[in-house]
C-alpha cells in the first residue's frame, strides 16, 4: 500500500472499464484436497524423485501435529507455480535499522551481482547510503541492477536515478506513469504497481518483507514510547533473509520481471550463472545448501490474474487446527477471508490479529475497522499496535507455517499489485515468528466487542464510506 494516494486513484479507470477480476482468481473451492499430484521438491541438486519427495513431506508431517502440513500442501499443488524447496535458513530481520544493517552488509561483500527490486526507493537516508555503497560495487566490478516503481517512487528526484546510472548501475521504472513511456496499454498497467522488496546478492541470498528504501524506518519501532507516535519515523516491519536453494527462485523471479519490463541490459559482461556442478547452467540455478528448512517463493500477478499468496493463505487459514496468527499493516479482506477467519474461530482455532491503531492512508484503515464486528461476533482476537505504524506483513500458523512478504491482506495486494512472499515449513522459524507475535501483541490495545459497540458517529461514518472502496484499496 503506498503512502500517498496517487496510484489509488489511477485504479479508477479498473471499474470504469469493467473489471471485475476478485483475490478468489485460481483459488480451490473450499474444501478441495488434491490428491492426483504428488508434492514437487527441489533441493541444492534439483528436483526430487517421488519417492525422495515422498520422503521429504513425511519429514515434514512429523513437525505437525495438527495435519496443517498434509493438507495444505495437497491443497496448493497444483496452483503454486515454484516447488517446495528444502535446504534453506532464514533470519528474521525486525524494523529498519536492522533490516538495513543485513542488506548493507550483504552488499559490501557482493563479487559478482546485486539486484534490488522495491516498491519505494527514496534518496535521502537509507536511499544515499545504498546508492555509495552500489557505487562502490560497481567501482569493484560488479554488476548491479535496480528496479524500482514509478508510482511508489515518484517523489525521488530523477538525479538520483542519474547518479546511479552514471555509476554504471542499470536501473529501470517499473509501470512508468508516463503513457509515452510504456510498451503495452497503460490502461491495464497504471494500477498495477510492483509492491514487491526483493534483493539477491550473489545468488547465494534473497531478503523480501516489507520494508522500502525510506527514512521512516531510520529508528526501530520497540523501546521509547511515542506520544503521540510519528507517523514518519520508526515503523513497525518485518523482513527477512534467506539462504540455501530458494535463493533461485527469488533470482528467476527478478530475471523475469526485468526482461518483461523490457529493462535495458547492464553494462559490462554479465557472470555465467553455475550448477552445482559447477558448468554453466541456462535458466534456475540451484545454490548451495545452508539448512534444514523447507521454503518456496509465491508471487501475486496481476497480468495473468494471479495471486498465489491469496491462495496459500486461504489454504493454510482453511486447515489450521490450533492458531491462526496475522499480522497486517493493511487488512481489507475479501468475503472469503472473512469467512474464513470466522470459521476458524467458532471452531476452537485461536484466531488473533494484530493491526495498525493508525495509518498513513484513512480510507484503508477505516475500511478494514468496518469488519471488526463480524470478526470480534465469531471470536476473533483484534490487537491494534498504536504506539508506531503497522507495516509488517506476516502470518503464522499452527506453529508450523508461515510466511513473510510484502502482500497485505487487502484488496490491492491480491488483485491489483505484484507481491513476493516466501513460505516457510518448519517448526524452530515459526517458533521464531510466534515470539515476534507475542512482542507485537504485548505492545498492542485489545479491541474487545463492548469497546467496539460504544465508538462513536464519526467513526462509523467514515468505515461506511471507506467500505464502498474497498476493491481499489
Amino acid at each position: 500500500m503506498p503512502p500517498n494516494v496517487l496510484s489509488t486513484l489511477a485504479g479508477l479507470h479498473i471499474i470504469l472499464t469493467g473489471c471485475t477480476m476478485g483475490p478468489a482468481a485460481d483459488l480451490p473451492p473450499p474444501g478441495f484436497v488434491s490428491t492426483g499430484n504428488a508434492v514437487r521438491i527441489e533441493d541444492e541438486r534439483g528436483p526430487l524423485g517421488p519417492q525422495r519427495s515422498r520422503g521429504v513431506v513425511r519429514e515434514l508431517e512429523q513437525e505437525d501435529s495438527t495435519g496443517l502440513v498434509r493438507y495444505h500442501l495437497q491443497q496448493v499443488e497444483g496452483v503454486l507455480a515454484q516447488p517446495l524447496a528444502v535446504g534453506n535458513d532464514a533470519r528474521l530481520l525486525i524494523d529498519g535499522p536492522q533490516t538495513e544493517a543485513a542488506m548493507f552488509r550483504e552488499i559490501g561483500l557482493a563479487r559478482e551481482r546485486i539486484d534490488i527490486e522495491t516498491y519505494i526507493l527514496e534518496a535521502e537516508g537509507a536511499g544515499e547510503r545504498l546508492a555509495s555503497l552500489l557505487e562502490k560495487a560497481r567501482s569493484a566490478g560488479v554488476q548491479v541492477r535496480v528496479m524500482y516503481d514509478s508510482a511508489g517512487s515518484l517523489a525521488t528526484p530523477e538525479a538520483y536515478f542519474d547518479r546511479l546510472r552514471a555509476a554504471g548501475v542499470a536501473v529501470c521504472a517499473f509501470n512508468p506513469l508516463n503513457p509515452l513511456a510504456v510498451q503495452r496499454d497503460w490502461r491495464l498497467t497504471a494500477n498495477n504497481r510492483d509492491h514487491r522488496k526483493i534483493m539477491i546478492i550473489d545468488r547465494r541470498i534473497a531478503f523480501t518483507g516489507g520494508i522500502n528504501i525510506s527514512v521512516v524506518y531510520s529508528s526501530s519501532s520497540f523501546g521509547r514510547k511515542r506520544t503521540p507516535p510519528d507517523p514518519k519515523a520508526g515503523w513497525r516491519d518485518t523482513h527477512v533473509a534467506v539462504r540455501g536453494p530458494v535463493v533461485a527462485q527469488f533470482q528467476q523471479l527478478f530475471d523475469d520481471t526485468w526482461e518483461r519490463q523490457k529493462c535495458e541490459a547492464p553494462p559490462g559482461p554479465a557472470t555465467p550463472a553455475k550448477s552445482a556442478s559447477g558448468r554453466a547452467a541456462p535458466g534456475k540455478v540451484a545454490t548451495a545448501r545452508a539448512g534444514d528448512m523447507a521454503m518456496r517463493l509465491v508471487v501475486a500477478d496481476p497480468a495473468v490474474e494471479r495471486s498465489e499468496p491469496y491462495v496459500a493463505l486461504m489454504s493454510a487459514i482453511e486447515n489450521a487446527k490450533s492458531r491462526v496468527w496475522l499480522t497486517y499493516g493493511y487488512f481489507v479482506p475479501d468475503e472469503r477471508t472473512l469467512q474464513l477467519l470466522q470459521d476458524a474461530a467458532r471452531h476452537g482455532v485461536d484466531v488473533r490479529l494484530v493491526l495498525p491503531g493508525f495509518s498513513d492512508f484513512w480510507a484503508p484503515f477505516h475500511a478494514g475497522r468496518s469488519h471488526y464486528t463480524a470478526l470480534l461476533a465469531a471470536g476473533v482476537r483484534i490487537f491494534e499496535r498504536r504506539d508506531a505504524l503497522l507495516h509488517a506483513k506476516t502470518a503464522v500458523i499452527d506453529g508450523v507455517w508461515s510466511s513473510v512478504g510484502s502482500t497485505n491482506l487487502d484488496w490491492r495486494s491480491f488483485v491489483h499489485n505484484y507481491e513476493a512472499d516466501v513460505l516457510v515449513v518448519d517448526r524452530s522459524f515459526a517458533t521464531e515468528l510466534e515470539k515476534l507475535f507475542a512482542l507485537d501483541e504485548s505492545a498492542s490495545h485489545e479491541v474487545t466487542r463492548a469497546e467496539w459497540k460504544r465508538r462513536g458517529i464519526g467513526p462509523r461514518f467514515l468505515e461506511w464510506l471507506a467500505r464502498r472502496w474497498e476493491y481499489l484499496l
